[in-house]
C-alpha cells in the first residue's frame, strides 16, 4: 500500500485527512494548539509515531517529512520496522552523499533532499524476558518498564552491550487489573531499585488510560500519573535527567498535553486504520497510539 493509504470508515473519521502527509501535518498542529494552552511549544513535546499499522511505503515517506521518533508495541515489529527505517535511512545517505559529488562537479547547489538521520526508536508495549536483548540492542527508549524482574534482565543486556540504556517505569493508573504496570504506591520503591543498577537510567513515567470514546474519561488517570511524576522529582532521583512523561494515544494525547505530557504516542492518527483487523496473540492492551 501506498502511504496514502484512506482511512477506514470510524466514528468521526469524515474529517480525518486521506493522506499520511495531511494526517501527521494536522497531528503536529493538534500538538502545537495543546502545547500552546498549557504554556508550552510543540518543541517541547516528543511525538512517538507508533508504527503497529504502517506500510513499510508509510515509515519511508514518514522518514522524508523528517520525523525521526518512531514506535513499536512488540518486539518482532519492532526487528521489521527498524530494518526497513534502517535501510532507507542508508540508502538516503547514498543518494546525499552522490547529489553532493555531482553537485560539487558540476560547480552548482545540492537541492533539497530527506535528511539521512538516525531513527530514535522506542519501545511502548510489554516487554517479555525472552525479548528483551533486542530490545536493547534497537531502542533509544524502553517505556514499558513495569518490574524488578525486566529491570534486572535489561541491566544485564545493557552491561553485555557496554551502553547505558534509558527507561521509563510504566504505571498503572486505572487499577484494572488486566493492565500492565506498575501500581502507584509501588513507583517509588521500584525505581529505587533500579537507581542502583549501573547500566539503566530512568527517565521518567509513561501510563495508558483505559480507552474510551472520550478524551476528557482519560484526565483522571493522566492526573495521577503526573501527581507520581512530580512526587519522584520532589524525592531528587534521576539527577535532573528525570524528565520524560509518556502519556497520550490517537483519542487522548491533547489532554495528556494539557496534564503535563511532554511525549505522546501516536499511531492510528498518523498512519490511519489497517485495511484490516491486525491482531497478535499476545495483544492484551490498546498500546498502538
Amino acid at each position: 500500500m501506498s502511504a496514502t493509504r484512506p482511512v477506514m470508515p470510524t466514528a468521526g473519521a469524515s474529517s480525518i485527512p486521506p493522506t499520511l502527509d495531511e494526517r501527521f501535518a494536522l497531528v503536529r498542529e493538534r500538538i502545537t494548539r495543546a502545547a500552546a494552552r498549557s504554556g508550552r511549544s510543540r518543541d517541547d513535546i516528543i511525538l512517538v509515531a507508533v508504527t503497529k499499522t504502517a506500510e513499510p511505503e508509510q515509515i519511508r515517506r514518514l522518514i522524508d517529512l523528517g520525523h525521526r521518533h518512531m514506535g513499536a508495541n512488540r518486539v518482532q515489529r519492532l526487528i521489521q520496522h527498524a530494518a526497513i527505517a534502517d535501510e532507507y535511512v542508508c540508502r538516503l545517505s547514498v543518494l546525499s552523499t552522490a547529489r553532493k559529488q555531482q553537485a560539487g562537479e558540476a560547480g552548482r547547489s545540492v537541492g533539497s533532499t530527506p535528511e539521512a538521520r538516525p531513527i530514535h526508536w522506542h519501545m511502548i508495549g510489554y516487554l517479555q524476558r525472552n525479548k528483551v536483548r533486542k530490545a536493547a540492542e534497537l531502542c533509544r527508549l524502553i517505556h514499558s518498564i513495569d518490574s524488578l524482574r525486566i529491570a534486572e534482565e535489561l541491566q544485564q543486556a545493557a552491561l553485555r552491550r557496554d551502553q547505558i540504556l534509558e527507561v521509563l517505569v510504566q504505571v498503572n493508573c486505572s487499577g484494572e487489573p488486566q493492565k500492565h504496570g506498575c501500581p502507584l504506591a509501588a513507583v517509588i520503591p521500584l525505581i529505587e531499585q533500579i537507581e542502583t543498577m549501573v547500566n539503566i537510567r530512568v527517565r521518567g513515567l509513561m501510563t495508558m488510560a483505559p480507552y474510551s470514546e472520550n478524551p476528557e474519561d482519560s484526565r483522571p488517570h493522566f492526573s495521577r500519573c503526573r501527581e507520581a511524576f512530580e512526587e519522584v522529582r520532589t524525592e531528587g532521583f534521576g539527577e535532573g535527567r528525570f524528565n520524560l512523561l509518556s502519556m497520550g494515544m490517537s483519542g487522548d494525547f491533547e489532554v495528556a498535553i494539557s496534564e503535563g505530557a511532554n511525549v505522546v504516542r501516536v499511531g492510528t492518527s498518523i498512519f490511519g486504520e489497517p485495511a484490516q483487523a491486525t491482531h497478535d496473540a499476545d495483544d492484551d492492551e490498546s498500546d498502538e497510539g
